[in-house]
């Protein structure tokens, strides 16, 4: 099945198989996997990041912590897939150690350090960084953005308005309080994903 997913990925990426959106890549899931589509050169330096990182500490015996990334090429990553954090109050939050302490697996203050120390990764408290498993237990799930990656080339591009940032406000369309994608201190367009703005 992967095989098929990779050849035919195109077909997968519809309306109905999305699962989220971030500043340069958007996720679709095909039965156990995620296609990991790159909207942006940055989204294909992520999912490299990721390949990567999940190799070495797979070998390092901490596999089951992260989402195995299987492929990735200039257009897709595909990564296994985990069941989302849920939303609160329409936006992603902090995940912290304390408060969550039943989500968090063994080893898994080692992984964050070693994923800060040794492979420079950005954001990784963010709920919508991280799945469910089986047992539910966390699982990295987006986690190739690097501080250097992100201060060097994202926030360059996200203050020219090239790529969204996000805010919480209200949709002018639905009228709900959402995360809306905002490109630039221009840009008025306060609609969110849901209602068509990408």
């Amino acid at each position: 099945m992967l095989k098929q997913i990779i050849q035919n990925w195109n077909q997968y990426c519809r309306d109905e198989n999305f699962v989220g959106i971030g500043s340069t890549r958007k996720v679709y899931r095909v039965l156990d996997f995620v296609i990991k589509v790159h909207l942006h050169p940055i989204g294909y330096k992520q999912s490299k990041n990721e390949l990567e990182i999940y190799t070495s500490m797979a070998d390092k015996g901490f596999a089951t912590l992260l989402a195995q990334t299987y492929y990735v090429d200039e257009f897709i990553s595909v990564q296994k897939y985990y069941k989302p954090l849920e939303l609160k109050d329409n936006h992603s939050y902090e995940v912290k150690v304390e408060e969550y302490r039943r989500l968090i697996p063994n080893l898994f203050d080692e992984v964050l350090q070693i994923l800060d120390k040794n492979f420079d990764c950005f954001d990784l408290k963010d709920s919508s960084n991280y799945g469910l498993n089986n047992e539910s237990k966390l699982v990295f799930t987006d986690y190739g953005m690097t501080k250097s990656l992100y201060e060097k080339e994202w926030v360059p591009l996200a203050e020219e308005g090239i790529l969204p940032q996000i805010h919480f406000d209200f949709c002018s369309v639905c009228g709900l309080e959402k995360e809306l994608r905002m490109y630039g201190d221009n840009d008025k367009d306060k609609c969110c994903y849901d209602c068509g703005k990408e």
